[in-house]
């Protein structure tokens, strides 16, 4: 049920521009890039390859804003498929949090923030349980046992992947800088909006939240 191959990072550069064409995007290409969902590590993993841009001078990798895009409105449209009280999604990053919840109260769904419970997804006797349909994962690495859980009980996982992310237990990547404060609010409020519409079978959807909605604090 694998995605086939498939330090926090300095300010983004205006050099970091991807020769994108007005509305070739969901949401202008410059809130990608001040946000910096496309900066990613030094370190790269060989599934996350395909994702990356181009490498800066400083060495840190920069991840297309494209696929970006694209893998934000597939995982909208696969989302909106599931019962929103069904949709788990977990983050342990601190920035992670407040995206998350505000991610979930939005749609409807189950956030599961801080610390995760080994056993939540597999342990009926815990006070925790819950038996989701889909997960969504802030980190792969960091929420490492929320998608173990979800190997085992054979769900699909939906993850923000940075550069130097494995993405063998995950079933959808999104390329995302998943450790910025400001790069984890715009990929969540962002995703929220797209899961909204998709549900409105891809009609303009009222939605008053903005990217400092979703900002955890400094």
């Amino acid at each position: 049920m694998a995605e086939e191959e498939v330090q926090i990072p300095e300010a983004p550069s205006a050099s970091d521009g991807q020769d994108i064409q007005p509305g070739e995007l969901l949401i202008p290409e410059d809130t990608y890039l001040t946000s910096g969902v496309h900066i990613g590590t030094q370190q790269k993993s060989a599934s996350m390859r395909r994702f990356v841009y181009k490498v800066r001078f400083d060495g840190l990798h920069v991840l297309d804003v494209r696929e970006t895009d694209r893998r934000i409105r597939l995982a909208a449209k696969f989302l909106a498929r599931y019962p929103p009280d069904r949709i788990l999604v977990v983050s342990q990053r601190q920035y992670g949090q407040k995206p998350v919840r505000v991610f979930a109260k939005t749609l409807g769904a189950v956030s599961f923030a801080e610390r995760f419970v080994p056993g939540c997804l597999t342990n009926p006797n815990l006070e925790e349980y819950f038996e989701p349909k889909v997960l969504v994962v802030t980190d792969p690495a960091t929420d490492q046992q929320a998608l173990s859980e979800a190997v085992s009980i054979g769900i699909p996982v939906v993850g923000l992947c940075d550069v130097n992310n494995e993405t063998r237990n995950v079933d959808l990547v999104i390329p995302a800088n998943n450790k910025g404060r400001v790069a984890l609010a715009t990929v969540y409020w962002l995703l929220a909006r797209e899961v909204l519409k998709a549900r409105a079978g891809g009609a303009e959807v009222e939605y008053p939240l903005t990217i400092e909605d979703f900002q955890a604090a400094l």
